[in-house]
């Protein structure tokens, strides 16, 4: 960026946006039967009007409900508005770090406070890369629930498919599962989120415009996989999550959760692709 364009960016840290919001049990059915779980597991979770929002399913929640003659080719809202106009074409959700005050239920009217925090430059192995750090606080009428940093990293488009150095798995998990991953679950949770950003269903856009060789898997799905797996062993409601995108993972991939054992009170946890590189990094603490 331009001298004049970074200090345009940095304009935007401050900026704050509000909304209210409600998960209702409809868009929890549809999550939880994207996840596969059946009517007597969602029983047994509480997944009804006024149950429960099990932890990071308030991303069913403040969905981006913008014109379709305002989306970008990607997908995605064009820039500018809330988030600043960065000028790099490819965008994600590189990962993010939340802390759970208090339990959000289904039903319930949630309200959002965001605030960019934070704009940075860096120069990495495929060029340069824009994060901007969102901070949200969610509240129910009870008081603060959740507080949240997203991270978001922008790049340019890559003439090819040119991936991070593989980071092998850790060695010793306590558990494994296998999850099968194809392109019926990510067009249903692209479809439960709201998300049409076109690398998660549009096989040829993602090949020929972003140069990936499959369907990307989203990062919130892999996150809240792991936070699944993790707690459905734990028994026990989180106190803090972290993750961070380390490499795409793909619909052709074979996908397998893993967890360390726990250190304390915290268990890393990670996604790994062909049981050879590992995907997504994360840590939950009990």
């Amino acid at each position: 960026m331009t001298a004049e364009t970074a200090i345009d960016m940095q304009d935007w840290i401050g900026r704050v946006e509000e909304a209210s919001d409600r998960v209702g049990p409809h868009a929890v059915g549809a999550l939880a039967a994207t996840l596969d779980y059946d009517g007597g597991e969602q029983a047994r979770m509480g997944l009804c009007e006024g149950g429960p929002l099990p932890p990071l399913w308030h991303w069913l929640g403040f969905l981006p409900q913008v014109e379709q003659s305002r989306l970008d080719r990607d997908g995605h809202p064009k820039r500018g508005g809330f988030l600043p106009p960065v000028p790099l074409e490819r965008r994600m959700w590189a990962g993010g770090r939340l802390q759970f005050h208090d339990e959000l239920r289904i039903g319930e009217v949630l309200h959002r406070r965001s605030e960019i925090l934070k704009i940075s430059e860096k120069q990495g192995a495929t060029g340069r890369m824009v994060f901007v750090t969102v901070g949200h606080h969610i509240t129910t009428p009870r008081g603060l629930a959740v507080t949240e940093e997203q991270d978001i990293v922008y790049v340019a488009m890559p003439d090819r498919f040119n991936p991070p150095p593989p980071v092998a798995p850790p060695a010793g998990p306590e558990w494994v599962d296998d999850i099968a991953i194809d392109t019926v679950r990510l067009f249903r949770f692209s479809a439960v989120t709201f998300n049409a950003h076109r690398i998660h269903f549009d096989l040829p856009y993602a090949q020929d415009v972003e140069k990936y060789p499959g369907l990307v898997v989203h990062g919130p799905l892999q996150a809240i996989l792991l936070m699944e797996a993790a707690r459905r062993r734990s028994g026990r409601a989180p106190v803090t999550y972290q993750f961070r995108g380390i490499r795409p993972l793909f619909h052709t991939d074979r996908l397998q959760l893993t967890g360390q054992p726990t250190e304390g009170a915290t268990q890393p946890l990670c996604t790994v692709a062909e049981g050879v590189h590992v995907c997504m990094q994360a840590r939950v603490s009990w």
